[in-house]
């Protein structure tokens, strides 16, 4: 945090003085705290705003410190979207120490948390009726700023959260077709709390909510003692952490790899998961992949 406050004073000994910048085309300058986020804020607003990112694609959010360019995007913004539910520790700091005079929303109102060890889960975006409430709380937003073009907003959200409740079918259709013991996954961290409520798994982890989390020897041990006895349908590497503890784990259980999940952020240009619709379908194909040949 003393390195966040570092980075924020010389931001805004930069940037205090800085008018905001003007506006493309009287398009909206509007940022998103990671880059699931907004690629939604880009779905719903469209041609009417320029989007910008905080933490891009596999990039991890939980240990991201903001840099001057961040403190830059927000000073400069109309609008700044984050997700909240403890999501973003270092969100509320660039925010206030930036100076904006954006209005700042928060994209998870109306979702129902998921606990997770009694910490609450934030990654509520991995079930895709939650993905339509983030894209109805941008949708609202926007309207209420940009009111002239309320009716584009909305247009936009209703197509797109048409796709994403075919997509959930399709989900629940896939995943409903799994016996009850090809349904435990093993990941990194625990970022799938909501897919797993949702749609009927179980997700392991030796890591909790908190990329920057270490387990203990004992409590990897003893979810290796675990999968030993009761066995899993896959284990799987994230995007955005060390592959290091799963693959210690695939040695020690004899459990394969079934692939790769974007859990906390898209991938680059080129990769598998460019978008929020296209991380779910990876996600989905993998695991349905993965867990359909358990022996």
């Amino acid at each position: 945090m003393k390195r966040l406050f570092s980075v924020l004073l010389i931001a805004g000994l930069a940037f205090a003085a800085a008018p905001a910048a003007a506006h493309d085309d009287e398009k909206l300058n509007v940022v998103a705290s990671f880059s699931i986020l907004g690629d939604m804020v880009s779905q719903v607003t469209g041609d009417l705003a320029e989007v910008t990112t905080i933490v891009g694609p596999d990039a991890d959010a939980h240990i991201y410190t903001p840099s001057a360019s961040d403190a830059k995007a927000v000073a400069n913004a109309d609008v700044v979207f984050v997700n909240g539910l403890g999501f973003e520790t270092w969100s509320q700091t660039l925010i206030e120490t930036s100076d904006t005079e954006a209005q700042v929303f928060v994209a998870t109102e109306g979702v129902t948390p998921v606990e997770v060890d009694g910490e609450t889960d934030p990654h509520a975006w991995n079930a895709l009726t939650n993905g339509m409430i983030y894209v109805d709380n941008i949708a609202s937003a926007m309207a209420d700023v940009d009111p002239d073009h309320a009716a584009i907003y909305q247009a936009n959200a209703e197509a797109y959260k048409e796709r994403l409740a075919d997509l959930h079918e399709h989900a629940l259709d896939a995943f409903g077709k799994l016996p009850a013991d090809h349904r435990t996954v093993v990941t990194a961290h625990d970022a799938f709390g909501y897919l797993a409520d949702a749609y009927g798994l179980t997700f392991l982890a030796p890591v909790g909510i908190d990329t920057e989390a270490e387990p203990s020897a004992q409590e990897l041990a003893a979810l290796i003692d675990h999968l030993n006895e009761e066995g899993a349908g896959a284990l799987f590497v994230e995007n955005i952490t060390s592959p290091a503890l799963v693959e210690q784990i695939e040695r020690e259980t004899g459990l394969q790899i079934g692939g790769r999940l974007y859990s906390d952020a898209l991938s680059e240009r080129g990769g598998p998961a460019t978008s929020y619709e296209a991380m779910f379908q990876h996600n989905l194909d993998v695991l349905i992949q993965a867990l359909s040949v358990q022996s």
